[in-house]
């Protein structure tokens, strides 16, 4: 009877060293070996745009960490007590909020409080400014089409969680100035039609302000925001190791490969770098740069409203939305209920409209397009003139409501009147996106106007030559592989045709409206545009100018020739 032996020892050629040993423990239990190994071969286009949403990670990280002091050492509490500290002295025995009384203290008898807090502060900053950069590459240059339709979605809803990170935090402190920020915010929520009231006594726990909306705040910025946001980026992050990374396009990069990196070590290498560099210049904003120092504007009371004063950068365009509403006109009075128009259309109707947009775009792109394959090659912005268009007439819109919110800062400091600026600011509101559109798009085809003019001709080498026969041309050099490939690489779509409105019997067709709509929608993105280079023309066009490029026989120089005749042809 045969007998099966089984050895208990450690084969010879396992780890040796301690980390190793570690890492063979878990690899055993765990297989985590086969995802590192998998992610290490991972291979990523290198480009600077990419670090864009690596500083909206990095900033995150920072906002954690230092959250987490500050949680320590905040009071989220609408209580009302008396400031018994050292500084700042003004404040001796005032009657304020526990949460303001403890973010002072925070700030000035907690060892490195104010660092945190700045720190904190200009971190939420960047981490917002980050993520609408990010999303306006993505946008821009088409990275949202088909498969990274959910990714897009996943970065929308991060946006709005920002701005509501942002927003909430931005309010705990309980000064003037959050303060005036939760009262335009109520005066929002009481503006919708018939649950207005009751949402707001909900929201407050009362009348406004109520004793609870600091606690419902702190829970909601330490709590709810940031545990959704760390699920949606770890899912954001994971959709984008799923799916082959996008990239610029070039020679030889096409949808089937990726040309770049692989992960380890090139791109850890850097990330790590980059998550030090990010850290560091925050915190060096931080210690040098300062912000929100609510011990100028003093704790929360109804009664004073402060002049000057400023959302953070990201809802300025709210607040200048509302200050380019008009007021009187604006309020109507409908079955017993006041719609307060002048409320409900800049902060509620508006920034609707624009998440909407934001959130259907791709899918509303797709299907004007006709377009149901693969894109993992950047589209150049230049080459889709209407959504490049459509997005510099949305940064323009948010220009000049972000202008419109610092309407007093611009009367004081340049000596002009309030209402004047705001006139010109409701002009601008209606015109400038407009102007901006059409702007935008003229370039964007001439641009690529252009592009057809150098793959056919080259570019022009300044260089003047004269033949034996007295002609002079302009010798043109011509594009490389790799500037031909990037100019004429890419689709151009045509508008959709659609089928008759009646069938062969003469029945109309079911969906014949629907399909009538999306085709004007298709012609508006896409009836005007320039076909790129096909290789017939560019072979017939080296053909016709190939004397331009390559002279059969030597040509005569017109600066050579003319040093001759001066010289009588001595040499």
């Amino acid at each position: 009877m045969a007998h099966q032996q089984h050895s208990n020892q450690q084969p010879s050629d396992g780890p040796t060293t301690r980390v190793g040993k570690a890492a063979d423990y878990l690899d055993q239990r765990t297989s985590i070996g086969v995802a590192v190994k998998e992610f290490a071969r991972k291979v990523f286009p290198d480009h600077w745009s990419f670090m864009l949403g690596e500083i909206a990670l990095f900033s995150f990280v920072v906002l954690i960490a230092s959250g987490f002091f500050l949680t320590m050492f905040f009071e989220p509490s609408m209580a009302l007590v008396r400031f018994e500290g050292e500084h700042p002295a003004s404040m001796q025995g005032q009657l304020m909020s526990a949460a303001f009384r403890s973010t002072v203290e925070m700030s000035f008898e907690v060892r490195g409080g104010l660092l945190m807090r700045q720190i904190h502060h200009w971190a939420a900053l960047i981490f917002v400014a980050s993520i609408i950069l990010h999303m306006f590459r993505i946008f821009f240059t088409g990275a949202f089409r088909k498969p990274r339709e959910i990714n897009w979605l996943v970065g929308a809803i991060m946006l709005v969680l920002a701005l509501a990170a942002g927003f909430s935090g931005y309010s705990l402190p309980d000064d003037v100035l959050s303060g005036n920020g939760l009262r335009i915010i109520d005066g929002v929520v009481k503006s919708i039609p018939l649950i207005g009231s009751y949402l707001s006594f909900l929201v407050f726990g009362g009348e406004f302000p109520g004793e609870h909306i600091i606690p419902r705040l702190f829970t909601i910025h330490i709590f709810v925001i940031p545990g959704l946001l760390i699920a949606l980026i770890a899912l954001h992050l994971f959709l984008m190791v799923l799916q082959k990374h996008t990239q610029y396009p070039g020679g030889g990069r096409t949808d089937r490969n990726v040309v770049g990196y692989p992960a380890l070590p090139v791109y850890v290498a850097k990330m790590t770098g980059n998550f030090f560099i990010i850290a560091g210049v925050l915190t060096l904003m931080g210690a040098t740069m300062a912000i929100n120092n609510v011990w100028n504007y003093g704790p929360y009371d109804p009664s004073p409203v402060s002049a000057g004063t400023q959302p953070d950068w990201y809802i300025l365009f709210v607040d200048g939305a509302l200050r380019l509403t008009p007021g009187p006109g604006w309020e109507w009075v409908i079955g017993g209920y006041t719609l307060s128009m002048n409320l409900l259309i800049p902060a509620v109707i508006v920034p609707g409209i624009l998440f909407t947009v934001l959130f259907a775009w791709p899918f509303v792109e797709a299907r004007v397009t006709g377009d149901r394959g693969e894109h993992h090659v950047l589209d150049r912005p230049r080459n889709r003139p209407v959504r490049t268009a459509a997005g510099v007439a949305i940064f323009t819109a948010f220009l000049v409501c972000a202008l419109a919110a610092t309407n007093d800062l611009i009367a004081t400091h340049f000596s002009l009147s309030i209402f004047a600026i705001t006139w010109v600011l409701r002009v601008l509101l209606f015109v400038g996106p407009l102007v901006a559109f059409w702007v935008t798009k003229r370039v964007c085809l001439g641009l690529q106007r252009k592009d057809r003019e150098l793959v056919l001709h080259g570019h022009e080498s300044g260089r003047i030559v004269r033949f034996a026969n007295g002609e002079y041309i302009e010798v043109h050099t011509p594009l490389d592989e790799q500037e031909r490939w990037l100019r004429v690489g890419y689709d151009s779509p045509a508008p959709l045709e659609i089928a008759p409105e009646t069938d062969a019997r003469g029945v109309k067709r079911k969906g014949y409206v629907a399909e009538k709509r999306w085709q004007r929608l298709s012609r508006f993105f896409y009836e005007d545009r320039v076909e790129p280079v096909t290789p017939a023309e560019l072979e017939a066009a080296h053909a016709h100018h190939g004397r331009h490029t390559a002279p059969e026989r030597p040509p005569v120089e017109v600066g050579a020739e003319q040093d001759r005749a001066v010289t009588g042809g001595r040499g």
